[in-house]
């Protein structure tokens, strides 16, 4: 028999008193309570973006720096009508696709290390707010001592830099992949550069300049702090790095920009974006890396899902499906 919500109702509101449950029913949730002026019709600014997980001893903060709408056009390969579909099986407007801009705080022993770090103001209003957030969760910036970048798109490393130019976080060590390293900082990348493409080019080196100095290059697949180490995931930039962050037999891989629009990406990970540099390996690493993380129940946070980015990838027949993980209650 189907219920609908009326009749659900209509039960709940004919059912006899005594099947209350006295006592149990706060004050605070009383009928005079509700008549209260509580301030609630003030309450139109969300709270900070932060939420805290485990990683075995290893904690972790994720830190919301903000959104931004993708176009439609942004997206390769795309399927109108398959686009449309999934929009509306994920209860999502038709008519936008809108991301997260996540960076995330790992806390191991003594050592606080920030992976990625937003736009600052360089992509609007709805962005730049990975300080205040980062107040909200009571990190110090200088008490950062290593910022990883996945890699150097404005919206991973513009963040490190003040809208004055000096270091956002002035006692960090900035690591960074050698050949990510090598394209951005490179001055024929600047002159070659489409025109529609220079900002970014010039947004990377500018971010990086405070830094001199404290700059360290890595190879991929090697430890770069302790309980973290450094994956190589290429295609979508030269040198496109995630993060695995192993403890006491739990993992999580924080694998930056391998997926831009999960509505879309798990179930056509060979769909891409225009910032993908090479597309077709963009397209192979995440496949790759969907198996890897749904074989191994591998936890994952990615930077542009759903905030706090953070849950499991599973196999859905030929595609992919990914479930968020719950809020933890107990550190």
């Amino acid at each position: 028999m189907r219920v609908s919500r009326r009749s659900l109702l209509a039960g709940v509101a004919s059912a006899p008193a005594t099947l209350a449950f006295p006592g149990l029913v706060p004050a605070a949730w009383s009928s005079e309570a509700d008549t209260a002026e509580d301030g609630a019709a003030a309450a139109t600014t969300q709270v900070p973006g932060i939420q805290r997980f485990s990683v075995g001893d290893i904690k972790v903060t994720a830190v919301l720096d903000g959104f931004f709408d993708f176009q439609f056009d942004w997206v390769i390969g795309m399927d109108e009508v398959e686009a449309q579909r999934l929009l509306a099986d994920a209860f999502l407007p038709a008519d936008r696709l809108r991301a997260a801009v996540n960076a995330y705080v790992i806390h191991s022993g003594d050592r606080t290390i920030l992976v990625d770090s937003g736009t600052r103001d360089a992509f609007g209003p709805t962005l730049g707010r990975l300080l205040q957030n980062l107040a909200a969760a009571g990190v110090d910036p200088a008490s950062i001592d290593t910022v990883l970048v996945t890699h150097m798109h404005p919206d991973h490393i513009n963040g490190i830099v003040t809208a004055e130019g000096v270091a956002a976080f002035p006692n960090a060590e900035l690591v960074v992949q050698e050949a990510e390293w090598a394209y951005w900082t490179a001055e024929e990348t600047l002159s070659n550069a489409p025109d529609d493409f220079k900002l970014f080019v010039q947004l990377a080196q500018a971010a990086v300049k405070p830094y001199e100095g404290r700059v360290r290059l890595i190879a991929t697949d090697m430890e770069v702090a302790p309980g973290v180490s450094a994956m190589a995931l290429p295609g979508h930039t030269p040198g496109h790095t995630g993060y695995l962050v192993e403890s006491g037999g739990d993992a999580l891989l924080v694998w930056g920009d391998t997926v831009h629009l999960p509505m879309f990406h798990f179930a056509h990970p060979d769909w891409t974006v225009i910032f993908d540099g090479d597309p077709r390996a963009a397209a192979a690493t995440r496949s790759r890396t969907f198996d890897m993380a749904a074989a191994e129940r591998l936890k994952v946070a990615g930077m542009h899902l759903q905030f706090p980015g953070l849950g499991h990838v599973i196999r859905d027949g030929a595609a992919y499906g990914f479930v968020p993980a719950g809020w933890e209650y107990e550190l």
